[in-house]
Formats: C-alpha cells, structure tokens, sequence
C-alpha cells in the first residue's frame, strides 16, 4: 500500500502501481491543483482508490468495481476529523473520471465538504465512444496551436475531465478530391498529403518542396506529443487520414508540390509511409480514413490500394481501431477490413454535414435516393466517383444500410460542424444525443468542434483564425475556451445523459457568476434554433454550401436565381427545397398543395416550424430582458454570449419569418388570392429586417470576412448577404403590385387547412414489443387511456427497415376492442434490419398527428426502434485504450 502526501489536507491512499499509472496519475494532479485552489477546510480528505487488476491491500469499505470499463462506485465516509472516499473503478479511465469529478466539485465549494454529494454513487457510460474532432484547415490559422505544447495540455485536460474518450486529429481535409481536381485554388496543401511532411521514407525520393528536415522533425515532434498526451489521459487518439492523393490536378497550385512521386509508385509509398508512421508514433490507437474518391482515390483503383493500406495496418502487429467514412462504402472494403489486429468501423454521418437534431433522419432526401446514372456523370467521372454517385449514392448523408443487425463491422456516427461560430447550450439536446447516438447499436458519436474549416481551401491568412477584431473579445490560440459549455454538454451527456445538473451549473456558476441560472434559461431554447432550421430546411447537404449560422439567401421568388444553391437541390427556390427528412417534415410547396386540397397529413408543417422557432426566439428573449445589462458589463466571456444570443435572436425571427413568407408565397403561386402575396411581402420584409439588423450587433466584433473556404457560403459576413434579400423582396413587390386588382376570395375548393399547431395526445402512446422473431408477424398497438382512443377515427402505420436505401410502408390500424392494432406480416420481419415505425392518427375532421411525435424541446426519438431477437443487444462497450486493447 503507498499513501502519498498529505499535501493541501488530500491524501491518497493505494497501491504504489495503481498511483504510477499516467492515467491515474494525471488525475491525481487535477485533484491536487483544485484542493490548491478551493477554499480550505479544517478536515482532512483521504481518498481511496482500487480495481479488480489492482486491489488495494485492505478492501474493507470499498465498493465493488463495476464490471463495464470507464465505469467507478464511489463511497463517502465522514467521521468528523476526516473524510474517506473509496474509489473502486472498473479501469484506470474509471478511476481518471471519478477524480476529475472530485476536482470539478472541490473548485466548486469547500476542498473537503464539497466532495460527497451523495454517500455511495455508480457512474457508467451510456454511450462506448465519445469523441471531439479537431482539423488542421489551414498552415496560417492552424500551425500556431499545433506547435503549441501549453495549448494541448489545457485543451485535453479539459476533454477528458469532460468524459470524452476519443480525441481525432483529422488530416488531408482542406480539400475535396474530385471537386478540386482542376481548380487552382487549390494552394494549401500544408500535411494534407501527410507523410512527407512528417518523415522521408526510405527507398522513395519523395519531398514536400519547401519542407525540410527540420521542419519535418518539428511536425512529427508535435504529432507525437498529441499522440502521448491524450493516451496519458486516458483518451484514445484517433488520427484522421482523409486525403491520400499527392496532387489536385493540372489546375491546382500547391505551395508545396509533392516530388518524387507519381502512379506507379504511390501506392507502395502510402503503405511504407504509413507503416512507418504506425512504428513512429505507438500511441496512435486509430485511423479514419475517406475511401471515396474525395480522399483522392477513384473508385476504379480504390479496392488494390486501400487493400494494400490495411495490409499495412494489420501488420503493426497492435489491435488499431479503423473507421472508414461511409460515403461509398460497399461490400468489397468492408470485406478486405477482416484481417487480425484491425478493428473496423464505418463512421456514419448523423445529419448530412450538419448540426442537427438528436434524432436520426427518418428519411434522406430524393436527392440522395436516385443514383446518377452513367450518361449524367461521363465516362470519366464513372470511373472517379461511380460507386459513390451511382449504386452507392444513398450512403452519402445518413445511415444507409449500415445498421443490419448480422453486420461485421461496427458503426459509428459524426456530427459534421453546423454550429461553426456562434456559442451552442442546451441540456435537453445534449441530453437527447446522449440517448440517441448509439441507434442500431452504434458505438457513438463524434462532433466536430466549432471553428472546424476555419481557413479551409487556402482561404486563411496569419493571425485570422481568431474570428473577432475588438480587442477586449479576442480569444488568441485558446479559441476553443469560448465554446467549453458545449463541449462539456457534450462529453458529459453522452457519458450519463442522467447527470445532474449541478454538473454543468458548477462550471456556469464559475464562467458566469450570478447570471448562471440565466445563461443557462437563454442559451439553451436559442441552441436549438440552428439543428431544427438545418433538419427543416435543406438547400444543400454539404458542409461547404450551407452555412445557416451565416446563411447564404436561396429566395422565395423563382424569378429571382440564387447566387449560390442548386447544385445539391431540386429546387432553385425555398417553396420547393426538401427538409433533411422528408418523411417527418413538409416542404412548403407540398405543404401549400395539401393545405389546399384539405388534406393536411400528420407531417410537420412548415408552420409548425415556425411556430417552435418563435417559441425559442420568445423564451430566449424573455430571459436577455432581464440580464442583458449584466452580460454587457460582465466579463469578456459574458460579452461574447450576450453578442452570440443577440445574433441567434435575430436569425430566429428571421427563419421563422421566411418559413411563412414561402408558404403565403406558394398559397399565392397556386390561387392568385392578393391576400397571400400581400402577407408574403409583409412577414418577408421583417424577416429581412430582423437579419440586416445582425450587422449592428455584429460590426466591429467579428471579422467583416469570415473564412471557412473560398465559395460564397464558406466564407463573408451577414452583411454581405442583405442585398440578394433585397432582390427576392423587391420581386415579390412587383408580383404584388401586379396582382393588386385581383379579389381576395378564394379561387380554390375552399378546404383551405392552416397548420401551426397540434393537439397532445398525453393519453395514448404506440406500443411494441421490446423484440421481435425474425420471419413471424409483429403487432403495433396504439394502447392507453379509453375515452382518448375512443374519438380516434382513422391510424395509420408507417413502417419501414432500419435502412434508409429502402422506402416507408404503411397500413391500416384496425380497432380490436379497445386498441388500434397492425400486424407486419412475416416475411417483412424475416430481414435481419430492426424495424421502426410511428403512427399516423385521426381525429374527426382535424388533421391527423403523428405518434410518438416530438417533445416540445425537440430532443427525443419521433419513431419506435425494434430490435430483434437475434440482437445483441445495443453497442458494445469500447476498450479503453492501453488497457484492454
């Protein structure tokens, strides 16, 4: 037994391995710097560590270790003089989260009193992995932090006290192969062609022009302190390798060209380089890699080369996790991932190339349904982008096919960066993530952090990764400090997504002081603006073309052409552009059409959409009345939230705003009724007004230029966007005017059903059975209070596989006695998908309304799951990395 220091009144009392490893170790540091800094107490704190592999010499007292890793029990005993707290942990993480829970409650309150909320506690992880996504973007913007050793140690302290277990450096993401090929402006190639950046390879003449030894040796030195310092805390480190082509075509003119190398070579230099790399750098737990053809392999060599690669992979001889970017993905590479030591995974994306909500698409977008055929693309782009644009092109934004419960190989989902800029909080989405994120038994979720692109495609500059001018909010290398209550919603709420509160009200309470309870009442419904606008409205599913924070105009009048969108809709204006999914949401032309024929379905209309916008746009605001005055005199931290919120108040008004202007404009486009071009013209012109005022809480805080990449909607201002508002409003004027002699009665059937709002149905729910038999039929119910059920007239199932490439059935619910009830018949439940459904439910002559439906705060699942017997049974725990393996 070894009981070290009674340093600050803390002790710590275990066995003199468990005290060595860097893990624990680390851990124990945290704890120490906070009894250094939390008020002093007059008692003593021991605290007592031990696992199952290394028991501390007298066991009486503790706990039993739980048995799923990352896991700890915790006890308190307090005999007056001194208080004991026993730590048994499942693993040294386990023991590495229960001391960082200590030290965020001893810096909360007093070093001793504050340590025992409870006198026995359990803590385990409900999601296996939780992982952060950092991208080098940019030479300029980026190389200042990844050089700097003060920054990483602050920065993944952080992280893992915030239960993240996964932290992903992702190179090679600066540009898109294929998009880029011929561009020009495709300048910064800075590590994304990695290996020569990093080390020569023996054997192969290849160089970064530019680069030398020096400055090789620096990079790797940098890399492999990452690597080392988030192991020792307890993370795994996943590097991102997304780019393996040496050259973006004859147009591009990179900084650094790549000699020495061209098509005969390449591929046995990857292979050397990246079993090098592996050798170099042990702490390297795993490797994602985009097989598509934008990671500058076409899809008519990828199988030989990315063979090759995992070949490489296996032959480091260590278990390395393997995660492939889905988009493309098909049986031939998941296939050539079977090999020893490779543990493969397919990263899914959750919503498109967005922040979106916690529940998963019910549906993906017609543009993601139908293939590209081969006269569409060319010849020449067949054999570039075929699998990935034609037979494979649903598995560009979602899930696909990848959730099969008899799958080899797990799944897991990242969260592309919506939130780029401006400050994100709620609890109850984070909350809804942490209950979601492991759909299909997925081992979790990784989100890319705010800034991620900053500087992208060589449109960043020295010194302008800061987004802010006015000096008193300038965040220097330390950008990611503004954005720490989101990132420990994130990391907590998916570790417990039952945590209590006081676990982020401890840190708000220290950021905020006073105002805590308000900036949590204010962040949260304005958070939730940005996910449902990017779920609802979705001109375009890449990252690079739809930016809602700062949002490029796609107009309302089809007489107006957008200046940016239509490569990635159907629809060139906002009456016809798809939601995210189309299943559960209207878009606003199919809205008007049933609005008119009487025939509202239970989908969300964009009415409703509105409405919940306003409603976060209202409580937000209602809290900013009564400390905005505090934030303004508060601190920097203070200053920037009250600037961010003051933004997401003004954008809320303004998507809620262009949601109705579109559906009077599309009521008007299909009935020639002045009324509605008149309320298009109205309610457009606020919205308009509500977004030009976001340069007059926005000038001279941010940058007037703010960089993310090079095309419109990667990079500018708000202020930059008003004048396409401008032209979509004045075509709307002039319709108006021209239509002013036309009468305001209706010229339709006169059925004319405006949705905005929807009843609950608090006493009925729909009803499954936890499981089901493969190839036996499976009842859904809609089971619950009797004078409820008994107005229903009319329910309908939708019914579809875990699979998006497969369209929706429904069918008729009959009543049997008191229950509406389905059956699936069995040869749909003999695939080995689970199966999801929700029903669709009348009442008299209202419109009918979906169940399970949504929560008002949006946060939950809108659909039954069902597994079947055969399953599992949800995602299997992660090894903790140096553990288990």
């Amino acid at each position: 037994m070894t009981k070290v220091g009674d340093v600050d009144r803390v002790a710590f009392d275990a066995a003199g391995s468990l005290l060595a490893q860097d893990t624990v170790a680390w851990a124990v540091g945290r704890v120490r710097a906070a009894a250094r800094t939390a008020d002093r107490s007059s008692r003593r704190l021991v605290i007592g560590l031990h696992t199952a592999a290394e028991p501390h010499p007298r066991r009486d007292g503790f706990p039993e270790p739980p048995d799923t890793p990352e896991s700890f029990r915790m006890r308190v005993a307090d005999d007056g003089r001194e208080v004991r707290v026993l730590v048994s942990a499942s693993d040294h993480c386990g023991l590495g989260y229960a001391l960082t829970e200590l030290a965020e409650r001893m810096e909360a309150g007093r070093a001793v009193e504050a340590v025992g909320a409870e006198p026995e506690e359990e803590q385990r992880p409900a999601v296996p992995v939780r992982s952060i996504q950092r991208a080098f973007s940019s030479v300029h913007e980026d190389s200042p932090w990844f050089h700097d050793r003060s920054f990483w140690d602050e920065y993944l302290d952080f992280l893992a006290a915030q239960r993240f277990n996964r932290f992903h450096l992702a190179l090679g993401l600066q540009y898109n192969y294929g998009a880029e090929m011929t561009n020009a402006g495709a300048s910064d190639n800075y590590l994304c062609f990695p290996y020569p950046f990093l080390f020569d390879v023996p054997g192969f003449p290849v160089r970064a022009q530019g680069v030398g030894k020096a400055e090789q040796a620096r990079n790797l030195d940098s890399l492999t302190y990452v690597a080392r310092e988030t192991r020792r805390r307890g993370m795994g480190f996943q590097l991102g390798l997304w780019n393996h082509s040496y050259d973006y075509g004859l147009g591009a003119q990179h900084n650094h060209p790549i000699l020495g190398i061209g098509p005969e070579s390449h591929a046995d230099y990857c292979a050397s380089a990246l079993t090098q790399l592996l050798a170099t750098i042990p702490e390297i737990d795993g490797l994602t890699f985009r097989v598509h053809y934008e990671g500058g392999i076409r899809d008519d060599n990828r199988h030989a080369f990315w063979e090759r690669m995992f070949q490489a992979v296996s032959d480091t001889g260590r278990p390395m996790r393997v995660d492939l970017h889905a988009k493309g993905l098909d049986a031939a590479l998941i296939a050539a991932l079977n090999k020893p030591n490779i543990r493969p995974a397919a990263s899914l994306k959750y919503w498109a190339e967005h922040l979106g909500l916690p529940y998963h698409q019910a549906s993906i977008r017609e543009m993601e349904m139908t293939p590209l055929s081969r006269k569409q693309l060319g010849e020449e782009r067949v054999h570039l982008m075929g699998v990935a644009e034609m037979a494979r092109r649903f598995t560009r934004y979602g899930y696909a096919d990848f959730l099969d419960e008899d799958r080899d190989i797990d799944v897991m989902f990242r969260m592309w960066a919506g939130a780029k800029l401006l400050l994100w909080g709620d609890p109850a989405l984070a909350r809804g993530y942490g209950r979601l994120a492991t759909l299909g038994g997925s081992l979790g979720t990784e989100f890319a952090e705010p800034l991620f692109f900053k500087g992208r495609k060589g449109s960043g500059k020295p010194g302008e990764r800061d987004p802010y001018i006015r000096d008193d909010l300038r965040l220097g290398t330390g950008d990611w400090r503004k954005y720490q209550y989101g990132y420990l919603l994130w990391g907590r709420l998916l570790y417990d997504p039952d945590c209590p509160p006081e676990t982020w009200r401890r840190f708000l309470r220290k950021e905020y002081g006073d105002s805590a309870a308000e900036v949590e009442a204010l962040l949260a419904p304005l958070s939730r603006i940005i996910p449902l606008v990017t779920v609802t409205h979705a001109p375009s599913a890449s990252n690079n073309a739809y930016w809602p924070e700062v949002y490029a105009d796609l107009p309302v009048s089809p007489w107006v052409r957008s200046r940016h969108y239509g490569w990635d809709t159907k629809s060139a204006d906002w009456t016809g552009v798809s939601s995210f999914d189309p299943t559960l949401f209207y878009s606003v032309g199919e809205y008007a059409d049933d609005a008119l024929a009487g025939n509202v379905r239970g989908k969300y209309t964009p009415l409703e959409v509105a409405a919940w916008i306003e409603r976060f746009v209202g409580e937000g605001e209602a809290v900013a009345e009564r400390v905005r005055e505090r934030l303004a005199t508060g601190g920097p931290q203070a200053r920037r939230l009250l600037v961010d919120t003051e933004i997401l108040i003004r954008l809320g008004r303004f998507f809620a705003g262009k949601f109705r202007a579109a559906v009077e404009y599309a009521l008007f486009q299909r009935t020639g009724e002045h009324r509605h071009i008149r309320d298009a013209v109205d309610i457009l012109a606020e919205a308009h007004a509500a977004y030009a005022s976001i340069t007059d809480v926005a000038d001279g805080v941010y940058r007037d230029e703010l960089t993310f990449g090079q095309v419109l909607s990667e990079r500018g201002h708000w202020s930059k966007n008003v004048s396409a508002m401008a032209d979509d409003l004045h075509a709307l004027r002039v319709e108006r005017d021209r239509a002013a002699g036309q009468a305001d009665t209706a010229t339709g059937n006169g059925r004319l059903v405006l949705r905005e709002s929807r009843p609950r149905l608090d006493g009925i729910r729909l009803d499954a059975p936890e499981r089901f038999e493969r190839g036996a039929p499976l009842d859904v119910s809609l089971v619950g209070d009797p004078d409820v059920l008994s107005g229903v007239t009319r329910a309908t199932l939708h019914f579809r596989h875990l699979d998006q490439s497969k369209t929706w059935n429904e069918t008729e619910m009959s009543l049997d006695g008191r229950e509406f009830t389905a059956s699936l018949p069995a040869e749909f439940t003999a695939s080995s998908f689970p199966v999801m459904c929700f029903a669709e439910v009348g009442f008299g002559n209202e419109a009918p309304v979906l169940l399970p439906g949504f929560e008002s705060d949006l946060a939950n699942q809108p659909y039954l799951v069902i597994h079947s017997s055969v399953w599992k049974g949800g995602a299997q725990q992660e090894a903790v990395p140096g553990e288990t393996g």
